[in-house]
């Protein structure tokens, strides 16, 4: 029951917010475009705090991310097509901790469309994704000897998603989308397989369900852009409780040609992984250049 309530608290929120604004790694085609556009954008963020006799008390740290989206679209007539790369990486020093990860993603996502009619809001549309990690995962102090316990890798797991079916884009701002798709879970290391929900040993595991979406992004200031958006998917034979959730949020304000700012809040629940909703939340502020 407890389950339950949390999964209706969870899709409420959600799709409350959906009326005020909606996924910055999720891809929208302007209606306006004619031919091929490409964007790509660099930034690295930093942060370093450090005390000496203070009253309040204080751990010395250092840290930075780097990152990177490199995007490409296309329209033509009724079709339009586009393809999405985002790479992060980041580590802070903490003082008596050592060097720990703060954020780590691999995402390829490529989505074709076709309008059903000229100037109708409804497409057909095929999507595929692909979502993993640069580096070793721990949850720190779990071990049973007391040091940290690896939860996840280098492909493990890697998640590849192919679906199919009707978008609907109500305005130049909001979109949502329903479809079938297959989710693949991939796991290349043995021991971490029981972990995301396969058998000891089992390195690949394919599932066919249901998928819905909505995205909202808009400018909500000047140099202020805001992006909203969640992917859900629902094996078939499966409970909807055990509905696996993708909500991401980012802000990102632009300070000057160089300099700019970044919140990000993302929620998560898979319920192979765990039957708690996964939350990260990230402030950070840096360089940001454009590439291309």
């Amino acid at each position: 029951m407890k389950k339950y309530s949390t999964l209706l608290l969870v899709l409420g929120i959600t799709f409350l917010s959906q009326n005020n604004s909606l996924f910055a790694q999720t891809i929208v085609v302007p209606d306006t475009l004619s031919g091929w556009e490409k964007t790509w954008v660099a930034n690295l963020n930093g942060s370093q705090s450090s005390f000496n006799n203070w009253a309040e008390g204080g751990v010395n740290t250092i840290g930075g991310t780097a990152s990177t989206v490199f995007t490409s679209y296309f329209r033509e007539d009724r079709f339009s097509y586009g393809f999405r790369i985002n790479l992060r990486y980041g580590q802070s020093k903490i003082d008596g901790q050592g060097v720990r990860k703060t954020d780590d993603l691999i995402s390829l996502r490529t989505r074709a469309k076709y309008d059903l009619s000229e100037g109708s809001i409804y497409s057909y549309y095929g999507a595929i994704q692909f979502r993993t990690q640069f580096a070793d995962g721990f949850e720190y102090g779990a071990a049973a000897s007391g040091g940290d316990s690896l939860i996840s890798g280098w492909m493990a797991p890697a998640y590849l998603t192919e679906g199919a079916g009707i978008e609907a884009n109500f305005n130049e701002h909001f979109n949502a989308d329903a479809g079938l798709g297959l989710k693949h879970t991939i796991i290349n290391q043995e021991a971490l397989a029981p972990t995301y929900g396969l058998d000891p040993g089992q390195s690949f595991k394919t599932e066919g369900g249901i998928t819905l979406g909505a995205t909202y992004q808009n400018t909500i200031a000047t140099n202020v852009q805001f992006t909203t958006s969640i992917d859900t998917f629902t094996a078939l034979g499966s409970s909807i409780s055990d509905t696996d959730i993708f909500w991401s949020n980012e802000i990102n304000g632009k300070i000057n040609n160089s300099l700019s700012a970044i919140f990000q809040f993302d929620l998560r629940y898979d319920s192979d992984f765990s039957e708690d909703v996964q939350l990260k939340q990230v402030f950070a502020a840096g360089l940001s250049v454009s590439l291309y």
